[in-house]
């Protein structure tokens, strides 16, 4: 055979191996960034199916390209070490301070943790990339259950009472916040004729949610007492 004709012949096998060790990297990474997006995005979290896929695929990427594109293994160690900075960002601003507590915790950590399967799976190491991605699951179904289950999450509960009397409202209010151990995270009171509206947020566990609204409507201070909404944090 002609020794040109054997030089492009071994190149092409090359090129194949690379070319399918590399797409299987990409798409092995895309394949279990999504199934953790997806119990991201049936629970309505805000980063859900795309945005933990692209992470997990774009980390699988960086990672091949700091190996392909480094002189030394010093140097695709650096350029992959900056995926974890530009996670941090992305996972920052998920984080959101409101109403006296933080939400997006679980968030902004399952980002971080996706990038890490993404890098594992660019690098190759395929039963990492597998075993990480059921713990992650396991922890984001299952321990969610458990807290549910033996009420150790706890929930942000708004609520609207109206009263004549605003200081009368306040002292009450605090009155039953201490009985039950609990802390007002805002407070708001606008006046609505005849009566006086006072909007407050309450950080507490399931049970001690349904005694505060026990106390709440027991009392004659307020004219009305209403649940506005629940928000779960993370």
């Amino acid at each position: 055979m002609n020794p040109i004709h054997q030089l492009i012949q071994l190149l092409r096998n090359e090129l194949g191996v690379v070319l399918s060790s590399t797409l299987a990297r990409l798409v092995l990474a895309a394949i279990l960034g999504g199934i953790i997006g997806l119990e991201r995005q049936l629970r309505h979290k805000p980063a859900g199916l795309r945005t933990n896929m692209f992470i997990c695929f774009g980390s699988a990427m960086f990672t091949v390209l700091s190996r392909q594109l480094a002189g030394t293994p010093a140097d695709s160690a650096r350029i992959a070490a900056q995926i974890i900075t530009g996670i941090g960002f992305i996972g920052a601003g998920s984080i959101l301070h409101t109403r006296g507590s933080v939400t997006g915790l679980t968030t902004a950590a399952t980002l971080f943790v996706v990038a890490g399967v993404g890098m594992a799976a660019g690098g190759g190491l395929y039963l990492i990339a597998c075993c990480a991605t059921i713990i992650i699951l396991i922890s984001l179904v299952l321990l969610g259950r458990m807290e549910r289950v033996f009420l150790l999450k706890s929930f942000i509960t708004t609520y609207e009472v109206t009263g004549r009397n605003v200081d009368a409202m306040l002292r009450e209010v605090n009155r039953i916040l201490d009985s039950e151990q609990l802390t007002m995270q805002s407070v708001h009171i606008a006046s609505a004729d005849p009566d006086f509206r006072m909007v407050f947020a309450v950080d507490c566990e399931r049970g001690q949610q349904n005694m505060f609204s026990i106390r709440l409507h027991e009392s004659n201070v307020f004219g009305s007492v209403t649940s506005l909404g629940v928000t779960e944090p993370e």
